[in-house]
């Protein structure tokens, strides 16, 4: 049986990353102290230090928990046996994950520099594509090698739809996409 978490340090956390996150979308990273994390959330500093060691610690959990989030939206992508479907269906979630998330994505892409976006949704796409490999694929071609031309492509379309705020429709894109998959893929 798993153990309950305390309902504090869940609303804390939740806290915690909602002012983190309010504070990204103006400012990078770097320049957002464990004051104004503090400040943004109206906790006191040694309640933030009984949760985490630094920010640091607070930003791994908060994409962790972005990754979690965009995991569970993926899982519901059921088309297993077309590969051209699978992959329609999964870049489909992509770009309403990034729509519903873009104020804060781009925000983060604005204002800082490293691959946090990037991080988040590599990873989770990574993992997606890896496990469908695993367990669908007889192939003479390297899973790695597979895993790595379509988390290319994937990743790069959501960068595309995100850094090009309005100039395609998510619509556009799927359709855009659609059209560069062939219908007849053999590798999957």
């Amino acid at each position: 049986m798993r153990a309950k978490k305390d309902l504090r340090i869940i609303k804390t956390q939740k806290e915690l990353f909602n002012a983190l996150e309010r504070l990204m979308k103006n400012k990078s990273f770097e320049d957002i102290k464990v004051s104004d994390i503090c400040g943004e959330a109206l906790i006191n500093r040694s309640t933030f230090y009984d949760h985490y060691e630094d920010k640091y610690e607070l930003l791994v959990d908060f994409i962790n928990s972005k990754k979690e989030q965009f995991t569970e939206e993926l899982k519901t992508n059921t088309n297993h046996l077309n590969t051209k479907a699978y992959y329609m269906e999964m870049i489909k979630l992509l770009l309403i994950h990034i729509e519903d998330q873009k104020e804060l994505y781009y925000s983060i892409l604005k204002h800082n520099r490293n691959s946090i976006v990037m991080d988040i949704l590599i990873d989770v796409v990574t993992k997606d594509v890896e496990n469908r490999i695993e367990n669908d694929i007889k192939n003479s071609i390297p899973s790695e090698i597979i895993t790595k031309f379509y988390i290319g492509a994937v990743a790069n379309i959501g960068m595309e739809y995100l850094k090009n705020n309005n100039k395609y429709t998510k619509e556009e894109m799927f359709k855009y996409i659609n059209s560069l998959i062939p219908d007849n893929i053999e590798l999957l």
